[in-house]
């Protein structure tokens, strides 16, 4: 059992001293409270009772902190202006006389992490994750045992880049022994190497194993863009992580939405009850408005308006809140929610022009301009659907949204599918209005539907005259900009849980959230074809977000059937959408992963051979 923590706080913090002031970097406060006692507060939790602090810069304010704690010693590193952190590890060579962990002092991580290095049965052991991309990573080398090989901070040193360096190391006192004995001969001439050079010299005679968990929340904090995302994303997902209660039963959810959510994103529902015309909830729908913003465009130019309803209410309220009465909108129709799109145009009274298209074959650019040139009536507007829900086929907005420019079109897109997942830039894809919901890719709690709009093209349609009153686009985003409410009652706890949704898309990254989306996707794939089924949509044109798959011809075979058997297996799929071809429907968006469609390959695998052994009750 290990008892005993060291933690590296030597250093000047330059880079941060403007938001430090005087004070060492492990003094910045979250909630309150700085970022050394957070730390220090989880290594007592996790059993030790032993920590040393190595200070430098300002090492009366870490010199006072630890009168509080009767665990702490500090131990000074009097050369800290001209040495690195290794030289300030290496000050503890004759004190130190048991295994310990070693830490930065201005990492912020979950109580997991050391949890995780704890229970790790190798002696010597370094802390990873996947890459963050936020700057200023050491990154890890290791040979196909995991064992440590390098580490850099420039990718170009590296062979091959294994993780990333989250700075919590578990080390034995043998190793730390003989790490100070490797580095001694470098501080002759140099003392500014960083520990974990250290490591690097070390791991060429002793064994250091680098454990690697992709999941983990953490950061480190070395400047104002560090700061900013510590602040913003990671300590509020680690906080929702550690206050969930206990872990709710959880169900693969494989229909197109709503989809497979976090823990934390449930829980984050379960708040106090607020009347929702309050500042503090008029807060948590401002910052909503603004980071979905964000996700596909600059807030100065974009706005995000809020709906309670399901997507189809923002695709409603773009289009009977925007098109002018005596202008003509084409609607590209090539599945259910274009068709759906043509409806409410009917509905509207709209005038409307409906481009037919296969819809499970891409998109023919050329032909669509060649219709909207040889159109009787001005095209004024263009609505097309991303993502096409009924097959997984994916438009290709660049492409049209240069048309809609050329032609000076005002283009509108339901991404109710792929928001969140599939990059998108509504500036560069000439987007002016664009209708997503909370439940798909976000991985937030049905309820909430959002239009992404151009602040200029809104502003036109302020003397539109009014369709509609709750759906009223125009209307929703005045009242929003005066008072930050929705004008009628919003759904609270749903907007509480697409804060925290929100808080981990960005965590996650969209980019890398589509590479696990495409990932499960291609799971899926090998697996159908595998057992000899087939799906609609060409791989070069598909989604990989849903699949339409052509279902088994066999007597025995009945979809309900199959749906209730998965459905006690706990996975949910989904009918097909199609008039003319029989197809079902598997989604690999939301919470999960390839290893969960494995799990459903597995047991389509099984289903199938039940019926084809005759078990027509399957």
């Amino acid at each position: 059992m290990i008892n005993t923590a060291v933690i590296l706080a030597a250093g000047l913090g330059s880079r941060i001293r403007e938001r430090t002031g005087e004070h060492p970097k492990g003094f910045l406060l979250i909630e309150d409270e700085p970022i050394i006692e957070i730390s220090i507060q989880k290594l007592l939790e996790a059993g030790v009772t032993k920590i040393y602090l190595g200070t430098g810069y300002m090492k009366q304010d870490y010199e006072n902190f630890a009168l509080k704690y009767p665990q702490i010693e500090c131990f000074h590193n009097e050369k800290f202006n001209s040495s690195g952190s290794m030289y300030t590890l290496y000050q503890l060579k004759d004190v130190i006389k048991t295994d310990f962990l070693l830490l930065e002092s201005d990492v912020i991580y979950e109580k997991s992490a050391l949890k995780d290095l704890l229970e790790c049965e190798d002696a010597n052991c370094i802390l990873a994750s996947g890459l963050t991309g936020s700057g200023d990573e050491v990154f890890i080398e290791a040979d196909e045992h995991h064992q440590l090989l390098h580490m850099s901070k420039k990718r170009e040193d590296l062979n091959d880049i294994y993780a990333e360096l989250v700075g919590i190391t578990k080390l034995s006192w043998k190793t730390f022994q003989q790490m100070c004995l490797c580095v001694e001969k470098f501080f002759s001439t140099d003392l500014t190497l960083d520990y974990e050079h250290g490591l690097v010299e070390t791991a060429k005679t002793e064994k250091i194993s680098v454990l690697k968990r992709n999941n983990l929340v953490w950061c480190e904090v070395d400047d104002e863009q560090h700061w900013s995302r510590a602040v913003s994303i990671v300590y509020p997902l680690i906080k929702a992580r550690e206050q969930v209660p206990t872990l709710v039963k959880r169900n693969v959810l494989l229909n197109p939405g709503p989809a497979t959510t976090t823990d934390t994103v449930k829980y984050a529902q379960v708040v106090p009850d607020i009347c929702p015309r309050e500042t503090e909830f008029g807060e948590v729908m401002e910052y909503i408005s603004k980071e979905l913003t964000k996700l596909a465009g600059h807030p100065e130019e974009y706005t995000t308006i809020l709906f309670g309803g399901s997507g189809t209410a923002a695709v409603e309220s773009i289009l009977s809140s925007v098109v002018e009465s005596e202008k003509a909108v084409l609607i590209i129709n090539n599945g259910a929610y274009g068709k759906r799109m043509c409806q409410i145009a009917e509905i509207y009274g709209l005038h409307y022009l409906v481009y037919e298209s296969a819809p499970d074959q891409p998109l023919d650019i050329q032909e669509l301009e060649e219709v909207i040139e040889a159109s009787s009536q001005k095209v004024a507007y263009l609505a097309i659907v991303h993502n096409e829900t009924t097959t997984g086929l994916l438009n290709p907005l660049e492409a049209v949204g240069a048309i809609c420019k050329k032609h000076r079109i005002t283009m509108i897109v339901d991404a109710m599918s792929s928001f969140a997942a599939i990059p998108i830039d509504v500036n560069q894809m000439n987007i002016s209005y664009l209708a997503a919901s909370a439940n798909k890719n976000l991985q937030g709690m049905a309820g909430v539907s959002f239009v992404i709009a151009n602040k200029v093209q809104l502003e036109k349609t302020r003397e539109i005259k009014p369709r509609n009153l709750y759906l009223n686009l125009y209307e929703q985003y005045l009242s929003f900009i005066h008072t930050k409410q929705m004008r009628f009652t919003p759904p609270v706890q749903t907007l509480y849980a697409l804060k925290q949704a929100i808080i981990e898309t960005k965590w996650e990254g969209i980019h890398n959230r589509y590479e696990r989306y495409s990932k499960s996707w291609e799971t899926l794939i090998e697996g159908i074809n595998r057992l000899g089924l087939d799906y609609l949509v060409p791989k070069n044109c598909h989604s990989k977000i849903i699949t339409s798959i052509i279902e088994p011809v066999h007597p025995n075979y009945n979809f309900n059937k199959m749906h209730d058997f998965f459905y006690e297996n706990g996975f949910t799929i989904y009918p097909g959408k199609l008039d003319k071809q029989s197809t079902f429907r598997v989604a690999n968006i939301g919470n999960i992963t390839s290893k969960d469609m494995e799990r459903f390959i597995a047991l389509l695998e099984s289903y199938l051979n039940r019926i084809k052994g005759g078990d027509s009750n399957s």
